[in-house]
């Protein structure tokens, strides 16, 4: 077999392989496919083999050979949750929560999310773009491959627009490839804070329908909405969705994290791609995620950068047998966090993964959390070469280790970049 690069003598490759044509659920989130003394092959920027080195040093002719040199090899992180496109920063917040104040106070009070809308909006395309590249450089260098990225910092239809355009820019001119979801349906913006139902209307009526003409993206291209107290009510978040859908967006929706409204359970009606957050979830709808397609999507940062002791109950989850998948939530106001690897430390530690279930959670689980599993996300065959090596000599140190980058190669396409 000829390929264009092989890299081998990896002390554990981890394929992570898809259940059956799946996610991995419930109790078998974990299996990490661990070929010990391993090699990978890459051909047109694919996965051609996976084996022993041996096998497949002696079956494989390659232009050029890689020394993994008894380190972990893995796939790229997938974060499939991050509003990483945006202007500004809440420094100012971060020190008033310290004070006592509470995020949704903070929101009320014309900060939190309208306090980024308003910089975002002043930003020009050309700003918001070159404040949004080095937070992906970061995620690139800390193994992040694939990110989700929402608008949602604009709520006019020119700057959502602006936002979905610096997406496309990026998109294209970034090794990360970038998944696109539309969100409007953060916040209610200063101008409609006496009527949000005419918002809802304006996204429903001409934003949605505006966005799917644009036709900006690839697919997937997805649409979301923060179902909350103080956001949007389940109501609201239905009209927004059930147009959406109809329109042909994939749906995701911000589910429970300070309140229960219904959002889960109406993420699972729909067939939302997945539904996210979920910290206070209650059982009936754990239940209900546990028998539906829709990933779990759980933010391990976000209390901690809140300070705060609730986290999603991902074991519940899992004795349900959802599919659960981990993300960073990078945003300036609630988790300024461009690390994978700290959110795979800190999911071990709050949500009581062992370090296989965190690092199948951040691979091929979050790839399904995007619409792209059949893509990404494990080194099985056909897949994109989307590769990590690792500068430690057992998967597990990727989570028993924090606070330093784990990540000594990067591979996209097939190429080190």
């Amino acid at each position: 077999m000829n390929a264009d690069l092989l890299i081998h003598s990896a002390a554990q490759l981890c394929v992570i392989p898809g259940h059956a044509g799946g996610p991995q659920r419930g109790p078998r989130l974990g299996d990490l496919g661990l070929i010990a003394d391993g090699a990978i092959a890459v051909a047109e920027g694919r996965i051609v083999a996976v084996g022993p080195s041996a096998e497949m040093r002696s079956q494989v002719t390659a232009k050029a050979e890689m020394d993994a040199a008894g380190r972990v090899v893995t796939p790229g992180f997938v974060d499939p949750h991050t509003h990483v496109v945006w202007a500004g920063d809440r420094a100012g917040e971060f020190e008033l929560r310290l004070s006592g104040a509470t995020y949704m106070q903070i929101m009320t009070t014309g900060g939190g999310i309208m306090s980024t809308v308003r910089a975002t909006r002043a930003a020009s395309l050309e700003q918001l773009m070159a404040e949004t590249r080095p937070r992906l450089d970061r995620m690139l260098a800390h193994g992040t491959t694939t990110v989700e990225a929402k608008t949602g910092y604009g709520l006019t239809l020119g700057d959502e627009l602006k936002q979905l355009e610096a997406i496309a820019h990026l998109n294209a001119t970034h090794p990360i490839d970038l998944v696109p979801t539309f969100l409007a349906a953060h916040a209610v913006p200063d101008e409609f804070h006496e009527q949000p139902d005419a918002y809802v209307d304006l996204i429903v009526e001409e934003m949605l329908p505006a966005v799917a003409r644009e036709r900006l993206h690839r697919t997937p291209l997805f649409c979301d909405v923060f179902c909350e107290e103080g956001a949007f009510t389940l109501a609201q978040s239905r009209r927004i969705l059930e147009r959406a859908k109809a329109l042909g967006f994939g749906l995701k929706i911000h589910a429970d994290e300070f309140a229960t409204l219904g959002g889960t359970a109406l993420a699972v009606e729909l067939g939302a791609t997945s539904a996210d957050h979920l910290v206070c979830t209650p059982p009936q709808e754990i239940a209900l995620l546990g028998r539906s397609d829709t990933i779990a999507v759980a933010l391990p940062g976000t209390p901690f950068g809140l300070g705060q002791s609730g986290y999603t109950p991902a074991r519940a989850l899992l004795e349900a047998g959802a599919a659960l998948a981990l993300a960073t939530d990078c945003n300036p106001g609630t988790c300024w966090c461009e690390s994978m690897p700290f959110i795979l430390a800190l999911a071990c530690r709050a949500l009581r993964l062992t370090p296989a279930q965190a690092l199948a959670a951040a691979t091929i689980n979050a790839a399904y959390a995007v619409g792209l599993g059949d893509r990404i996300g494990s080194l099985e065959v056909g897949k994109q070469a989307d590769i990590l090596i690792h500068d430690v000599p057992d998967y597990r140190h990727l989570s028993y280790r924090f606070g330093t980058n784990p990540v000594a190669v990067v591979i996209k396409r097939g190429l080190v970049v």
